[in-house]
């Protein structure tokens, strides 16, 4: 099991110049408030959940995955100065454990919207952090937040991922709800309407390449690729995407921002024997040009930020060819949740994904229909396997954890990506966050024929 693997808690400090974050606190009158303040909230909301705290001596919650608090100064001064930041690093130097992390973070999230008392909560805007500005989502930009977390080392990825090298969510056909006569006209990778979303420990790593080709194969379904389509594809990825339309018949353009990525996706493509059939360019998704059949993209948008959201569905509304479908995989948030949050700079911003943002569905579908002539014409909803692949993933990472340190990351490092990936698992396991494949398409161009309806995960 996961909690079996995971990272002894650090018998030395950090080393601060490589992670600057970690530094310790400030002590002084400003931080003796923070924590006291942060003390009070924290004994208060776990007073409440299915959690088991253990803190100086005593035990606190109401039973469920526990956590330990080795360091209460600096836990709590972390806490109090950085909120949600400082409560990760607080985890990154050791300060706290917990013997499941994710069961833990879970409980957690399933309650985020209450762990500060609402009458707290108008004080928000005075007390979290801005994103920086230097990590908006510009062409100037771009780049170096995407090069941030996917430049970081191929064979980084290749130690965790499976054969396919899909880096988002994958899609196991755990059990049918119904059936709907009308997707009947997948010839590619049928699949039934709804699924029951898999359950903890129903999928293996085994079976995990062959949910990310399904995962896959949906999406060009849903965005009608085929021979002779002309398919542009935003975030290549590893390029297996690339390498699946083209082995339908269709010619692809790929774009990326990442070097790592693209190096290794020419590879596979020109090994997989698709060098005439797919390009793969180091460009913005901006400056693309020509037009295409379908339009289809994996959890990229992600990346793009509200203030580029007009920009980025203006651009494939201007690419997408008379007739065609545009497909996205997005993780996305509830709207007032979004709303709620959009300003406010994470931990995940600060140490795994600058400058991104998580769309809610409403947030999608209102900026389309504002600045372009596409039409959200189906979602499908599938967040519950995302938990089950992070959950593989972080499984996969730790049992080689050796092999992270041999190519030159260090301890911290292996802490931090523990942390992201069960806390991002955390986060689709409560449904605090969620994961769709959304088709978007210009109603009045339809083509003939049954349009698929709405579909959801049980």
């Amino acid at each position: 099991m996961t909690e079996n693997l995971a990272p002894a808690r650090p018998t030395t400090p950090p080393d601060t110049s490589v992670w600057p974050g970690l530094r310790p606190i400030t002590p002084g009158p400003r931080t003796r408030v923070a924590a006291g303040v942060a003390r009070k909230l924290f004994l208060a909301a776990v007073g409440r959940l299915e959690v088991t705290v253990h803190l100086e001596g005593r035990t606190y919650g109401r039973g469920g995955p526990s956590m330990t608090v080795h360091d209460a100064e600096e836990f709590f001064s972390r806490v109090g100065r950085h909120q949600l930041i400082g409560f990760g690093e607080a985890y990154l130097t050791g300060a706290w454990d917990a013997e499941d992390l994710g069961g833990f973070l879970t409980v957690l999230a399933a309650e985020m919207t209450d762990l500060v008392p609402q009458s707290l909560q108008r004080f928000r805007a005075l007390v979290v952090k801005r994103p920086p500005r230097w990590q908006r989502s510009s062409k100037k930009n771009a780049r170096s937040n995407i090069a941030h977390h996917y430049d970081l080392s191929n064979d980084l990825f290749r130690l965790f991922l499976d054969s396919t090298l899909s880096y988002s969510a994958a899609l196991w056909p755990t059990g049918v709800v119904a059936q709907d006569d009308d997707l009947s006209h997948r010839q590619h990778h049928p699949l039934p309407s709804r699924l029951v979303a898999a359950s903890p420990g129903t999928v293996d790593a085994a079976t995990l390449a062959d949910a990310q080709g399904t995962k896959i194969e949906r999406l060009l379904d849903a965005a009608g690729v085929g021979a002779g389509s002309r398919v542009l594809e935003i975030g290549t990825g590893w390029g297996e995407l690339a390498i699946r339309a083209a082995r339908r018949g269709a010619t692809v353009h790929s774009v990326t921002l990442s070097r790592e990525q693209l190096a290794l996706a020419r590879e596979r493509v020109a090994d997989a024997g698709y060098a005439d059939r797919v390009s793969i360019d180091l460009c913005d998704y901006r400056d693309v040009e020509g037009t295409y059949d379908a339009i289809v993209s994996v959890e990229m948008i992600e990346a793009v930020g509200a203030d580029y959201w007009p920009v980025y569905f203006s651009t494939i509304d201007s690419r997408l060819a008379p007739g065609g479908k545009v497909a996205i995989q997005a993780i996305t948030m509830r709207h007032d949740r979004m709303l709620a949050t959009r300003n406010t700079y994470t931990w995940i911003h600060k140490y795994i994904f600058p400058g991104g943002l998580l769309p809610s569905v409403e947030a999608i579908d209102d900026v389309t229909r504002r600045h372009t002539s596409l039409r959200l014409t189906e979602r499908f909803q599938f967040g519950q396997h995302y938990a089950e692949t992070l959950r593989l993933w972080d499984e996969a990472f730790l049992d080689r954890r050796d092999e992270v340190l041999a190519l030159g990351f260090d301890e911290v490092f292996c802490r931090m990506w523990h942390f992201y990936l069960e806390y991002s698992r955390a986060g689709f396991a409560s449904g605090y966050i969620d994961d769709y494949q959304l088709v978007l398409s210009r109603p009045h161009e339809a083509a003939s024929g049954t349009q698929l309806g709405e579909e959801a995960v049980a």
